[in-house]
């Protein structure tokens, strides 16, 4: 028993070291708002029965995403129907076709029209059926509730409620939106992957608040009771505002206690939580749409084109029918019978000369049956035939299965099938769509000298284009082995240079700065070391960057191998003695990287006593940091760094410094005075501490490392700007992230004028600590419409020859504003006038509303790529959907094509070289 503590204590996440803004921020303003309106939500913990009892009325947690019920098929599905005009005009015609009037049966005039209606509906219905399939599923998994006296029962999602708690083990799925109550670590906090909701793989650490950490037992919650009161169901996932009430005192919560459901439970055996929206209210659900009714471009040309015919019928019978009454009205004339043949004196209302304007409209009636084959029906029946044939085909196609998966192409509805080959505008999601997501350490810069012989995606497709082929014996002055190329492949490790490895660094000249630089790599992260039954150890990262960096270093020699609460141990091979030496670090501070920040810190103590900071970030931050004495290699490793950034690597600068123990104590003094500030400016002040010690760097090197495209991405997005098709970018990533990809994919160019719109700028920041909510949005959008009309002018005019290009990239913030109804259009025009689109830490419905404007405004035909759950408002909204089996799953697809993800990019050429045929005849 005490062996299992030690050993969980080992793998503790080490949040008490934390530094940063992530788990212990004080209250904020808003909470001063609840129990007001927008902030009326109250949950009783443990104690779900008393809502009711209190008037409460919230959902059950059971969802559907479907588009028909038992109730609404029959009428919503016949709505669908019949708004085919032609649909519509053989339903009156079938009505007619009843009465006297009709020059045929009624059968032979329904029956068609029946069939059609019928095949139709069965097929909506098949469709809807698999997605009411998919919500069957959903709500049927189970979870661990809470029942009393400490029991935790096995129960359904459908059947949770608001005030449940819930028991939730790892790698499981959160079934509600719930306030973290406790977690197996000692300091209650758990790992979050939330690439459901925002696209984003890396993992979010959430953490309890300090009163509830001793709930760790099932047994304990006998007692709990709790009163949380919060802000009502919203779509934002970045922010959330409440607070908690217990033995009688009052705890803020903020979005660091929060779970959102369809996110995971990772890297953390278990955690309570206590349920406060459920079904509908969650965030995840607010961001949803419901399933459009889309109709493809032909069907509404058909509908066009069934008015002219029917304009046409209409015409001929009308001229008809005057000219038929003019001759009834004249065949009985001064009791004359003009022809007596047909006996006008004792005819019926259909031929009757003394109502001759009566029997002519009841000709019209008669004509408009008559020539009702002017307006063809099997056009639709023939029509639906080839788009069927069209979806087998598709499902069929060689060219878009995914061997490794055993995954086809599946086309969910084949009304869309002849809009493939009229897209003008493709939206894509980012991370695992355009990217695998998975980093691979490639090269780095040491030294001011380069390694790695590598070569990148785009690196190749730069050579292609140039007409020449890029080979790995020619890179970085011919330094090969043929040995390195066939050892196994590792992943996050695609690095290869006999310089540094197998232990060759020894015989560099900077040997020493070799060293530190790839045990900064050791020791400078947040992963988590685990050891499998086989004694093999693998890693958890927040991010897959940093998993690179540590696979890196141990591939290298330099083994990340256990962490506690206060030591990290690395494993290093001493190539000159060939002996591997266990190396134990005392661990004081991690100074935690955040996107204000751009660089992450750890300061540690060597086995030899001394005290060091060690860094790594953005190379527009670490450069202002370096000491005077620290710029040796500054201008090479400049250099390196632009010649990786051409390559399509994301790189950052590797630093350190050592300090005295009097500057760290001073340093260590500040910061734990700053963190136990309670004045508004804490988080400033602590920011503040990191700073003052975070100077006086000496420089390493950089790293360099390749988020691995999809198969074929680069080449295809070439093969699309060539058709002239335009492709914007929609992801839930951050700036740096979502530019660094752009520039693998092609999408970003060097040279490319990139025209930024951000609100992360001083002034903005600065308002946003210390102004109102009014405040705030009316300075925000101002800067977001300053900064689009900047845009604009920095573009030229269409009348000015320009080569030129533009990219615009605009952050989640920004896009609340810029997609407000006095801005949308100004924003669009911008980005229309632009080359390249990229929206960065975009929200689900920020996705569909973007879609929605480019759809409805320039009436051009959109198509929308995604493989999350977080993609399928922006997939509904286009007017075609591909969803990609990838890396984030496919959680209620109501889209087009679901598509293995490599096979994408490689088989949609299939699709889009109809496009651009049909379009160049």
């Amino acid at each position: 028993m005490a062996r299992r503590r030690i050993k969980r204590l080992e793998k503790l996440k080490l949040s008490a070291l934390l530094t940063f803004f992530r788990c212990h921020r004080g209250p904020s303003d808003d909470h001063s708002r609840i129990g007001t309106v927008g902030f009326s939500r109250v949950v009783y913990v443990n104690e779900p029965e008393r809502l009711k009892e209190e008037g409460f009325s919230y959902p059950l947690n059971e969802v559907s995403t479907t588009k028909y019920n038992l109730g609404t098929f029959l009428p919503k599905s016949l709505f669908e129907q019949f708004r085919r005009v032609a649909n519509f005009y053989f339903l009156v015609s079938g009505i007619l076709a009843l009465t006297p009037l009709a020059p045929y049966t009624a059968v032979s005039a329904l029956a068609p029209l029946c069939v059609v209606i019928v095949a139709t509906m069965a097929k909506e219905g098949v469709e809807d059926w698999r997605r009411k399939q998919q919500d069957h599923e959903l709500n049927n998994r189970i979870v661990k509730v809470h029942r009393g006296n400490g029991n935790f029962e096995e129960t359904k999602w459908k059947n949770i409620k608001v005030g449940d708690v819930i028991k939730v083990e790892k790698d499981n799925f959160f079934p509600a939106d719930m306030i973290l109550l406790s977690s197996n670590y000692p300091d209650g906090i758990c790992y979050v992957e939330t690439m459901n909701l925002d696209g984003e793989t890396n993992l979010k650490i959430k953490q309890a608040l300090e009163v509830t950490l001793d709930l760790k037992e099932d047994i304990k919650f006998r007692e709990v009771r709790q009163t949380i009161k919060c802000e009502d169901p919203n779509a934002n996932l970045y922010s959330f505002v409440g607070s908690m009430e217990w033995k009688g005192q009052q705890y803020p919560l903020s979005p660091h206690q929060l779970l959102l459901r369809d996110s995971k439970l990772r890297n953390t055996d278990y955690i309570y939580g206590a349920v406060i929206f459920t079904g509908h209210d969650t965030k995840v659900m607010q961001n949803a749409t419901d399933p459009p009714s889309k109709r493809s471009t032909i069907e509404k040309k058909m509908d066009k084109i069934i008015y002219i015919l029917m304009s046409s019928l209409l015409m001929i019978a009308l001229l008809g029918s005057v000219f038929f009454g003019i001759w009834t009205k004249e065949d009985i004339r001064d009791g004359k019978l003009k022809r007596w043949y047909l006996r006008p004196d004792a005819s019926t209302i259909f031929y009757d000369p003394k109502r001759a304007a009566l029997a002519s409209f009841f000709h019209l009636l008669t004509a408009l049956m008559l020539y009702s084959y002017f307006i063809p029906i099997s056009l639709y029946i023939s029509i639906e035939m080839v788009k069927l044939l069209q979806a087998l085909f598709i499902n069929q196609d060689i060219e878009m299965y995914h061997e490794e998966s055993d995954k086809p192409t599946h086309a969910r509805t084949s009304n869309l099938n002849e809009e493939l080959g009229m897209v003008d505008t493709i939206l894509s999601d980012e991370t695992g769509t355009l990217t695998c997501n998975m980093m691979e350490f490639i090269k780095c810069s040491i030294a001011g000298t380069a390694y790695g012989q590598g070569v990148t995606e785009v690196e190749r497709a730069m050579a292609v284009r140039k007409g020449f082929r890029l080979d790995d014996d020619i890179e970085n002055g011919g330094h090969k082995d043929n040995k390195i190329d066939d050892s196994p492949h590792v992943n996050g490790f695609n690095f290869k240079d006999p310089r540094i490895m197998d232990g060759n660094w020894i015989h560099e000249p900077n040997r020493d700065m070799i060293r530190d630089f790839f045990r900064l790599l050791a020791i400078c992260h947040t992963c988590i070391a685990e050891k499998d039954e086989n004694g093999k150890i693998s890693y958890e990262a927040e991010s897959p960057d940093e998993a690179a960096f540590v696979i890196a270093a141990r591939e290298l020699g330099f083994e990340f191998y256990k962490r506690s609460l206060t030591t990290i141990i690395i494993r290093e091979w001493d190539p000159s003695q060939n002996v591997v030496e266990k190396r134990k670090y005392e661990l004081l501070n991690i100074l935690e990287f955040s996107s204000s920040r751009k660089r992450m810190s750890v300061i540690v103590k060597e086995p030899e006593g001394r005290i060091l900071l060690l860094s790594k970030g953005a190379d527009s931050v670490m450069f202002k940091r370096l000491a005077r004495n620290g710029r040796k290699f500054e201008e090479d490793t400049r250099r390196h760094i632009n010649e990786y950034s051409d390559s399509g690597l994301r790189t950052l600068v590797l630093a350190y410094r050592v300090l005295d123990d009097k500057e760290y104590k001073e340093f260590n003094e500040k910061l734990n005075a700053a963190k136990t500030s309670v004045s508004a400016d804490r988080d400033e002040k602590i920011e503040q501490a990191a700073d003052s010690i975070e100077t006086d760097l000496i420089l390493l090197g950089a790293t360099a490392v390749e988020d691995k495209l999809q198969k074929g991405v680069p080449e295809c997005i070439d093969k699309l700007a060539q058709a002239g098709i335009k492709i914007w970018v929609l992801t839930g990533d951050k700036m740096e992230t979502a530019i660094n990809i752009g520039f693998a994919c092609s999408l970003l160019r060097q040279g490319m004028t990139q025209i930024i719109i951000t609100l992360e700028q001083p002034d903005i920041i600065a308002l946003e600590k210390n102004g109102d909510k009014l405040t705030i949005a009316k300075a925000s959008k101002q800067r977001v419409m300053d900064q689009i009309e900047v845009g604009i002018k920095q573009i030229p005019p269409s009348t000015h020859v320009s080569t030129e290009s533009f990219a615009l990239i605009i952050d989640g913030k920004s896009l609340t504003y810029a997609l407000e109804d006095d801005v949308k259009l100004k924003f669009l025009d911008l980005a229309i006038k632009c080359a390249s689109v990229i929206c960065c830490r975009s929200s689900p419905k920020q996705k569909a509303l973007v879609t929605r404007l480019v759809k409805q405004v320039t009436h051009k035909v959109t198509l929308a790529i995604g493989d999350g759950a977080n993609d399928v408002g922006m997939l509904q909204e286009a007017d075609i959907g591909v969803g990609i089996s990838g890396a984030e799953g496919m959680l209620s697809w109501q889209v087009m094509l679901p598509l293995p993800n490599s096979a994408f990019w490689n088989g949609y050429f299939w699709c889009m070289d109809i496009g651009v045929t049909g379009a160049s005849q």
